[in-house]
């Protein structure tokens, strides 16, 4: 499916620089993944090539130095919703689940370089279960994945008439 590479390419020129990018989105599009699961693995593998190409390293070749980089970049970036916005979340760089939805490419993109012999190892860490140790320990991911949890307003914002949910809905 050509047509859709080239769409790609043109959405993040990027990818057409770094031939084995677009050849593993072509091995995807070839799956038939769907067209948004493209459209993102594309996103996320274009930001990171960028990130590559500004610190002048070959993406086949970055080691895990180099990813950490990326995930810096992530991290610190301006918010989107400007400094002026006052929110709880708020501040410098993506939220921990979009970091942890760019960096799904990158380490599928490694995996490929690897299954294909262009690669000893992927500098991508992804969590792993460790059997023999007590219950639920694993080893970490490169990001650790935070899951937000829920607003439980106090005694006091309980008595009637006093409870504000962030956000506006009461």
């Amino acid at each position: 499916m050509l047509g859709g590479a080239v769409v790609l390419e043109e959405k993040w020129p990027v990818l057409g620089r770094h031939e084995r990018a677009a050849e593993w989105l072509r091995v995807w599009t070839d799956l038939g993944r769907a067209p948004r699961t493209i459209d993102a693995y594309a996103r996320g593998l274009a930001a990171y090539l960028l990130i590559c190409e500004r610190d002048d390293v070959d993406p086949v070749t970055a080691g895990r130095l180099h990813v950490a980089a990326f995930v810096k970049d992530l991290s610190t970036r301006p918010s989107h919703r400007g400094a002026n916005v006052v929110a709880l979340d708020s501040g410098a760089g993506l939220a921990n689940a979009t970091l942890q939805q760019r960096l799904v490419p990158v380490r599928l993109f490694y995996d490929y370089l690897t299954e294909e012999g262009l690669r000893e190892s992927n500098p991508v860490g992804r969590g792993r279960y460790t059997p023999g140790r007590k219950f639920g320990s694993h080893e970490r991911g490169l990001v650790p994945r935070l899951v937000k949890l829920p607003w439980i307003p106090s005694e006091q914002q309980c008595q009637v008439g006093q409870a504000e949910v962030p956000g506006g809905v009461s």
